[in-house]
């Protein structure tokens, strides 16, 4: 029996020890980091080489802060040959344990997730659980760049479980690193805004989106109610989610852009085009009328949008007809993914050109019986400031060591176009609904947006529950941001430019100096100073 014994005896004295590999940082744009490793100790036992259970039981609880009393029956189990004494446990502490030397113990080093910037972008970046595996977030869209892959390493122990010697390594291969393009300034400055106006309004909930329109490049992803992502496993689930991306509204006002960009686009108008247009207008067995009550008068089309006419757009859509309608509707991006480099993306929700009803044509070119995500508004906007080029949201900037990702670009407007619709957008913050939304120094063009929310009860729309929102591009004659609000269900108050666009132009002031943009309408700057003087 001397082989056999032989065979056993090598199994008794040999172990292999994964060696964790060290998980990929995610930075911000200037370097920061958003989620690290910290050096960790993981401490287990082999209850057959446990000599004093009783004694490991209470070393463990004196220095580890363990259970004694739920270690101690693992340890007395000789069937088992591991048992967790603590993962991950402070390497410091773990250090004072294995300088006492007691039989059966065994230690290895892992790696604990933290993430230092506590509640900053938490819902972005997700979770990596005990594992180290990506759980949620971008650290479940970038597992297999962060993860790396582990190694091994075999050793000999002496009867007592020691370690002698180590017979043979396979060496682990770190995860890479990844450079966002938030920047944890501007996004923590975007939340800091979302609370207070979550407080002011007694809101559910509110998001922002800041995107630079040339790269297509997100500066803050912000959704509050927050969390600090150090305690993801303690939050409640409601609260993961990342809205921006994951979350649908009925755009309400912000998306007649679409419908005017369109008309102006197939040339049936120009922007001085004038149209006599009573408060209501019949479509198909309802009557729509404008949000507040009015004579029958003449309107262009530029005062369509910045009044926010419904009625005017209605108007619009008609000359339209469906099919052109529903093809720009497609065309700027609605009723599928943008693409965004983030895990759970929702289309949208657009009801096919087959399904519309005769009064279709009456909701969705105000932005009704339509759902859209933040992001994908955002997108569209930013198509438009683009010169009417649409760029593919994204969060990652680079991987180090590696490529930057694909950014896909389709022209969707005419540069001209694009340059009209924002001109005409700037009035909607000069004179419109959305004066609220003004930042001194710089001209904004931008739109207001207030949607009733659909009520699953009646199947029609609640009479008490909103979404108010804005969205605006910044500076208006040199494109650089697009800022997107928006507040679920506000209470005192519903309108978007009442609602949203304060909170707008807090966060675009901030970014616009933080960034250190050129003002484009110095004159404000002295009206603001002699205003408040």
């Amino acid at each position: 029996q001397a082989g056999e014994l032989d065979r056993l005896a090598s199994r008794q004295q040999r172990e292999t020890v994964p060696i964790p590999a060290g998980r990929g940082a995610i930075l911000d744009r200037m370097g920061v980091p958003l989620a690290l490793g910290e050096e960790a100790t993981t401490v287990y036992a082999n209850p057959r080489q446990v000599r004093n259970p009783r004694a490991v039981a209470l070393a463990a609880a004196e220095t580890l802060g363990v259970d004694p009393d739920r270690l101690y029956p693992q340890l007395i189990d000789r069937k088992k040959a591991f048992v967790y004494i603590q993962r991950k446990a402070d390497p410091a502490k773990a250090a004072e344990l294995e300088r006492r030397d007691l039989p059966g113990l065994g230690f290895y080093p892992e790696e604990r997730r933290v993430y230092p910037q506590g509640g900053v972008a938490a819902q972005v970046l997700g979770y990596a659980g005990v594992d180290n595996r990506g759980l949620a977030g971008l650290e479940l869209e970038l597992e297999r760049v962060l993860a790396g892959r582990p190694g091994r390493k075999t050793i000999v122990k002496d009867p007592l479980g020691r370690a002698l010697e180590v017979v043979r390594t396979v060496p682990e291969r770190p995860g890479k690193n990844v450079l966002l393009t938030l920047d944890h300034t501007i996004q923590a400055n975007a939340q800091s805004v979302l609370e207070q106006t979550v407080r002011q309004w007694g809101a559910k909930r509110a998001t922002a989106v800041v995107l630079d329109s040339k790269t297509g490049g997100i500066l803050a992803m912000a959704v509050a109610p927050g969390f600090d992502a150090n305690r993801y496993p303690q939050v409640r689930d409601e609260l993961h989610r990342n809205a921006t991306v994951t979350d649908t509204y009925e755009p309400g006002s912000t998306f007649k852009v679409v419908t005017v960009a369109a008309a102006l686009s197939e040339r049936l108008v120009r922007p001085d085009t004038a149209f006599t247009l009573p408060y209501g207008i019949q479509v198909a067995d309802r009557v729509i009328h404008d949000a507040e009550p009015r004579p029958t008068e003449r309107m262009t089309v530029a005062e369509i949008l910045y009044r926010s006419s419904n009625v005017g757009a209605i108007t619009l859509a008609r000359l339209l007809g469906p099919e052109r309608l529903a093809r720009w509707i497609e065309r700027f991006g609605f009723g599928r993914p943008t693409g965004i480099d983030f895990p759970g993306e929702s289309p949208g929700i657009v009801l096919p050109l087959g399904q519309w009803s005769g009064s279709t044509i009456g909701n969705i070119p105000i932005g009704q019986g339509i759902a859209v995500t933040p992001v994908q508004m955002a997108a569209a906007y930013a198509a438009v400031a683009n010169d009417g080029l649409w760029l593919t949201p994204h969060l990652v900037e680079r991987v180090v060591g590696g490529g930057r990702p694909k950014v896909e670009r389709r022209r969707v407007l005419a540069p001209e176009v694009a340059r009209v619709v924002r001109s005409m957008l700037v009035n909607v913050v000069s004179r419109g609904t959305g004066t609220a939304a003004g930042v001194p120094g710089y001209r904004v063009a931008g739109k207001t947006g207030t949607a009733a929310k659909p009520d699953p009860v009646s199947g029609g729309y609640s009479t008490t529950r909103y979404v108010a929102s804005f969205v605006g591009i910044v500076p208006a004659s040199r494109p650089r941001l697009v800022i997107l609000v928006t507040v679920d269900e506000p209470q005192g108050a519903i309108w978007g430019g009442v609602v949203a666009a304060p909170a707008f132009a807090k966060i675009a002031r901030f970014a616009l100096q933080y960034l250190e943009v050129v003002p484009d309408d110095p004159a404000s700057l002295a009206t603001s100073a002699s205003a408040s003087g």
